[in-house]
């Protein structure tokens, strides 16, 4: 995916007509609405993308004239598409810089992008993790069909989610990183020896969780955490309001 990003350089430019509004953090007051609670859900998970000063995002046309723009799960990997981009492209580089956007602002832009020559967006993956997805998949017959890769955690007979306890209630964590469900399954084993030999990792696409937000109303959903990977953490920490105000 960043190979294929990297070859838009040339095409890219900036769509005015598309704001992205920066990531805050902090939690989304949940509305009525189908699609608020779904930003609710997704809105405290920052992810980064390309756009100036006022919000406006880096757009590539490609084929068909369709307007694409990247969103990136590392902020590692969109600075180093920004950096080149520089060498590639300096004067639409200059004009734009990382910033973050929190992933339900990114589906509130992707749902009202329905006419035909809408903006579509491009979610880039770490490649880390698609490699963890990949080796995970392939042990058990499967294979990458795309997408970003999240880690679920199942165990027992039934093969029921590992959960964890959040704010006094039990949740369905799915992680961005291997590493993170892989540590937790860990904790699980030592407290559940009995079932250690049950507990199997599965690989779900963001985007299909999104889907299936948006089409099935399942209460077991409202249960279901995004858990960013330990880079994206350590930004969340780094920019909280409350931590800025100390600081100031």
């Amino acid at each position: 995916m960043m190979k294929s990003i990297f070859r838009w350089s040339a095409a890219l430019g900036l769509v005015s007509s598309t704001l992205l509004t920066p990531w805050l953090g902090g939690n989304f007051k949940a509305l009525a609405l189908p699609e608020q609670q779904i930003i609710e859900r997704l809105q405290a998970v920052p992810v980064f993308t390309l756009a100036d000063d006022k919000g406006v995002p880096l757009v590539a046309v490609v084929e068909n004239d369709q307007k694409v723009t990247g969103v990136f799960i590392s902020q590692e990997d969109a600075k180093a598409f920004l950096e080149q981009l520089k060498k590639d492209n300096p004067q639409v580089a200059e004009k734009v810089k990382v910033q973050p956007v929190s992933l339900g602002q990114v589906y509130k832009l992707q749902n009202s992008q329905k006419e035909p020559d809408g903006l579509i967006v491009s979610y880039v993956p770490d490649e880390t993790e698609v490699e963890s997805a990949k080796k995970l998949l392939s042990e058990s017959g499967k294979e990458y069909q795309g997408g970003v890769p999240l880690f679920v955690a199942k165990a027992g007979e039934d093969q029921g989610y590992l959960t964890i306890n959040q704010n006094n209630q039990q949740v369905i964590p799915m992680f961005f990183e291997k590493a993170s469900v892989t540590a937790m399954v860990e904790q699980f084993k030592k407290q559940k020896p009995d079932l250690a030999s049950t507990v199997k990792i599965e690989v779900i696409p963001l985007e299909s969780v999104i889907e299936t937000l948006e089409s099935s109303d399942d209460q077991m959903l409202n249960k279901i955490v995004l858990v960013p990977s330990q880079e994206t953490m350590n930004f969340i920490r780094a920019n909280l309001p409350n931590q800025n105000n100390q600081k100031k």
